[in-house]
């Protein structure tokens, strides 16, 4: 459990809420393809792709937390990445649209208690092969 490991991390911070991360950037071996299989699962979450010379920015219409754009090298390293999820049915959604286009899954929606009471999530892997997860910090259904 991550409660009491790291500071301010529990089910009583106030801290869910906040934006640690301003954005991430993936370079991936096909733009398009990952373009399309990240528009899928994303809009759930409410992040739809722009198109920016070769890279594609995913926005919610204020921010752009989220960017991939072609490899420049063939090395292989799997990231996790998490997006926030504002509630658990956000969460079903971005599980629903993986499965919708074939994405493995890694973990199905569920509580992980042994990262708090309260840690709902689901984890996919993208075409490139990084683990993708949204996640929510809330209690209830």
């Amino acid at each position: 459990m991550v409660e009491g490991v790291v500071p301010g991390w529990g089910r009583n911070s106030s801290r869910y809420g906040e934006r640690v991360i301003d954005h991430v950037s993936l370079q991936v071996a096909d733009v398009a393809a990952s373009r399309a299989f990240y528009e899928v699962v994303l809009a759930p979450l409410g992040l739809r792709p722009v198109d920016v010379g070769a890279a594609v920015g995913f926005t919610d219409g204020a921010k752009f937390p989220f960017w991939l754009s072609p490899a420049e090298r063939a090395e292989d390293r799997e990231l996790h990445i998490a997006f926030g999820a504002t509630d658990r049915r956000q969460v079903n959604d971005f599980h629903r649209a993986a499965t919708s286009i074939g994405a493995e899954i890694l973990h199905a929606p569920r509580v992980f208690t042994e990262y708090h009471p309260n840690y709902y999530g689901c984890f996919i892997r993208d075409l490139d092969g990084h683990n993708i997860e949204a996640v929510c910090h809330l209690p209830g259904g």
